[in-house]
């Protein structure tokens, strides 16, 4: 199968979803079963001998990626979600964004101790989310072996407030 051009399914939805911002919309890649194996078999490719236990997704684009690269490398797969969505008993880590602040639950015994652990979303941006998924793993026990995203907003310089994490992905917009 020749290589597939992801960036070509990825576009730029100016002034969304508020004046200033560049939206990357990944629907035309998530119709084409080409593009989307392609990404989902390249976010697992990476970490296929890193003895992966659980694949870990913030909501909501992330579950679009997470639970098909946890099939992908043969794990689990744990959500992460907004205050008040699960179900049981939950652990939580409030982080702090540019405009305010920000806080992502899950079960309480989503990760075990021990448990290796990729985080997958489809972007990352100033990495936020990202670091306070990491924290709430490691509280949990477990630990982060990387951090996979289709589409990284390098110049919003999410690597150094992830500073010594393993971060992939597979489109960089600079």
């Amino acid at each position: 199968m020749a290589a597939v051009q992801l960036e070509k399914f990825i576009l730029d939805v100016p002034d969304f979803p508020k004046k200033g911002i560049v939206f990357k919309d990944i629907t035309p890649l998530l119709a084409d079963p080409g593009a989307l194996a392609a990404a989902i078999k390249g976010l697992a490719a990476r970490y296929r001998d890193a003895k992966v236990d659980l694949v870990a997704s913030a909501e909501a684009r992330g579950f679009l990626f997470g639970p098909a690269v946890a099939v992908e490398l043969k794990a689990g797969f744990a959500p992460i979600r907004k205050p008040g969505k699960l179900p049981r008993a939950a652990r939580k880590m409030s982080y702090q964004l540019e405009y305010g602040s920000d806080t992502i639950e899950m079960h309480a015994d989503a990760v075990k101790p021990g448990q290796r652990v990729l985080l997958v979303d489809d972007v990352i941006a100033t990495g936020g989310t990202m670091e306070a998924s990491a924290k709430l793993v490691e509280e949990m026990g477990g630990k982060v072996v990387g951090m996979a995203f289709l589409i990284e907003l390098a110049f919003l310089k999410p690597r150094e407030r992830l500073a010594g994490r393993e971060i992939f992905s597979l489109v960089t917009v600079k």
